[in-house]
Order: structure tokens, then sequence, then C-alpha cells
């Protein structure tokens, strides 16, 4: 249960490293938005072109009569409509962690440098297409299990009162330890973890795992906070990967060694050397 509380801890600290850099954070906002304009465009032109795509696919209710033809019909553009939302729902952070790759491996190893005693952070080796092609195929791989579990927590949806109970909590808890694994692939990927060993290394602490992505997954069902808080949770799955990698981790020498900014010209020196882990210079900021 304690690994419970050290998860959601994570989650915490992630949102508050990018409270803490700004710019790092309005850097980190960029791809949710991108992906966001792109999916509010793919659904809009559903909602607009689905009862014509729905009226091509079904030539056999041309001759129907009224109201049957119209209340078949819309009954289908709903359905179409609410599976394009929910697929939007299961590869929204997905997508966004792909179109970002530049822009979260670049704040994952800030946070490495950050949080790190001697102020070092792994680098890939591999070039940035193979990334990218790494990454969309673990991507893949991840979203074709989560959809298994989905059709599986969709047939058990229909079990009485288990269904309307039981099988929604569980559906939470499968949400958390994908989109948990998602984003600690930025980290993990950069040190040369591959998607199996990933897995097994997230099976092995499932407390913390769930701890940290269930209420992430919870908060994502509302609109457009998974684009806020994306920068946060990259930030979050970093420190949460340096424990599951066994890497130490100062953020205390870090927040020390930032400059202070007053209200005059610029940052405030610092109140002199101050003891840690790593060589700290003398006003407080590491070299």
């Amino acid at each position: 249960m304690r690994d419970l509380g050290v998860g959601f801890g994570y989650l915490l600290r992630g949102q508050r490293w990018v409270a803490r850099h700004g710019k790092q954070y309005g850097f980190g906002l960029v791809p949710g938005l991108i992906t966001l304009v792109l999916y509010a465009a793919a659904l809009v032109a559903l909602a607009l072109w689905g009862p014509d795509a729905v009226a091509w696919a079904t030539p056999f209710a041309d001759d129907w009569s009224s109201p049957w033809q119209g209340l078949f019909r819309g009954f289908l553009t709903a359905v179409l409509f609410a599976l394009g939302l929910l697929l939007s729902v299961l590869t929204f952070t997905a997508v966004t962690l792909l179109v970002g790759q530049p822009f979260y491996e670049s704040l994952s190893e800030k946070v490495d440098r950050d949080v790190s005693p001697d102020g070092t952070a792994p680098e890939s080796d591999l070039p940035l297409m193979r990334e990218l092609w790494i990454s969309a195929r673990d991507s893949l791989r991840i979203l074709a299990r989560a959809l298994v579990w989905a059709v599986l927590l969709f047939a058990l949806g229909f079990v009485p009162f288990a269904g309307q109970t039981v099988v929604p909590v569980i559906g939470f808890f499968v949400t958390g330890f994908f989109l948990t694994e998602e984003l600690t692939a930025v980290a993990l990927q950069r040190r040369g973890v591959e998607l199996r060993e990933r897995l097994a290394l997230l099976r092995s602490r499932k407390a913390l795992v769930w701890g940290f992505g269930t209420p992430l997954g919870v908060a994502f069902l509302v609109p457009f906070v998974a684009v806020f808080l994306m920068p946060g949770a990259v930030a979050g799955a970093t420190l949460m990967a340096r424990e599951l990698s066994g890497e130490e981790t100062d953020e205390e020498g870090a927040a020390r060694r930032e400059p202070v900014t007053g209200p005059g010209n610029g940052p405030v020196p610092g109140p002199g050397p101050v003891s840690g882990p790593g060589p700290v210079s003398g006003n407080g900021v590491t070299p």
C-alpha cells in the first residue's frame, strides 16, 4: 500500500517540477496542443460528414419509410461518433508522445540533469528517426494490449452488478498501468530499456505504477486536462524511472541550487556554499 502513495507522490512532484521551470512547461505544452487541434479537427469532420458516410454504407435503407430510416441512420451516426471519441481518448496519450518525442525527450533529459547528484543524464546513442520508429512501434504494441483489455472489460460490463461496479474500477487501474508505461518509456527508452523489460519492471512495482497512472488516467477523462498535465506527467514519470532504475535522485539539492529571481535586476545570489553530493559553486549554482 505504501507504493500507492509513493506513485501518487511522483505525479505531484512532476507537476511541481514543471511549475518551477515555466519555460520547460511551455515547451512541453506544444505537442499536446498540436494533437488536440488534430483530434478536434477529425471529430468535427466526423460530425459533419458522419451522416453521409452512414448513408453511403447503408444503401439497403434508402427505401425505408419515415421515421425508421432517420432513426436507424441517426443511431448508427451516434455510434460512429461515440467510437471515434472513444478511440481519441484511448490513443491521445500515445499520439501526443509520438508527436512530442523530441520535446519530451528534451524535457525528460533536463529533469534527469536537474535532479542527478552529478548533473548528468543518460543519453541515447540512436538517431532521431530510429527513436521515433521504436516509439511508434512500441506504442502500437501497447495499444494492441490495451484494446484486448478494453474488449474484455466491455464484455464483462454486461455482468449484473459487477459490470457496473467492479469492472469500471479495474478499467481505471488497467488504464493507469498502460498510461504509466507510455510515460516512463520516454526516460527508460533513453536508458536502452526495451519494451519487454519495461513491462517486467513495471509489473514488479504494480502499486507504484497504479498510484501514479490511475489518478492521472481519471484526470485525463476531463476534456483538455491531458494537454496541461502532460509536461508534469513526463517529469514525474522520469523521476519514477530513476527509482525503477536504481538511480540516486537529489531533488532537494536541485531546489537549493536553483537561482531565486528577485524583484530587482535578476537572480538573487544564494546564501553561500551548499553541501551536497555534487560540486557546488559559491553562489549556490552547480557549474
